[in-house]
């Protein structure tokens, strides 16, 4: 199921009454037995009137960015931490995934670090473990993080059996050389610049953290 676009109704607006308009100066006109100087006159300023909505009408359906349509992603909202952790670590990852889930479109996100997943948190798939595949290994090895805008339009989108089966959108986060923050989102081109950039700073703090693991 989708959202519908919040902004649809101010879009057409300009388009719905300027139509209105045109249509009711078009009866008006042909309703009225003899046409006055001032009448003309006010037709044709309506005219003008009506023409400018439309036209900003059809800008605004050209220019104005649609919100991504949302669904609700596809499995149970649940928190898993690696046993073994020091407490530390454990306090840290719970207030990083906490962050990213509240303060970004993230609804699903997994730490793998060192060949082992830490951390499963918010909407969960079944498969818990982490089998690197193509866009996985490159990050690790490139050191830079990628962005999959729409994740249903990527041959690669298989690998990541280990988020929700309708997941809209994911970035790769590299957590130093050996790990990985992986997050999910439930719409596509939602992740901002700002987004990318906060993302980055927690992973790079998780990464000091780790290094005490």
């Amino acid at each position: 199921m989708t959202k519908s676009d919040p902004n649809r109704v101010l879009r057409r607006l300009p388009l719905v009454v300027g139509g209105l308009g045109a249509t009711l100066l078009l009866i008006n006109r042909l309703l009225t037995p003899e046409l006055t100087n001032s009448q003309a006159r006010g037709d044709v300023l309506g005219v003008i009137l009506s023409a400018v909505l439309i036209l900003t009408g059809l800008i605004w359906q050209q220019v104005q960015p649609r919100s991504p349509d949302a669904v609700e992603l596809i499995g149970e909202e649940g928190f898993e931490l690696a046993a073994d952790l020091p407490e530390a670590v454990k306090t840290e990852l719970a207030w990083a995934s906490h962050l990213l889930l509240t303060n970004t479109v993230t609804r699903s996100l997994v730490v793998y670090y060192q060949g082992k997943v830490l951390l499963r948190r918010g909407i969960l798939a079944p498969k818990a473990e982490v089998t690197p595949g193509p866009i996985v290994k490159r990050v690790l090895e490139k050191q830079q993080p990628v962005y999959l805008v729409a994740l249903n339009v990527y041959p690669g989108r298989i690998e990541f059996d280990y988020l929700p089966e309708n997941t809209q959108g994911v970035i790769c986060q590299p957590i130093g050389a050996q790990g990985l923050l992986i997050l999910g989102a439930n719409a596509p081109r939602s992740y901002t610049k700002q987004d990318e950039n906060w993302i980055a700073g927690i992973a790079d703090k998780l990464a000091v953290t780790f290094k005490s693991i």
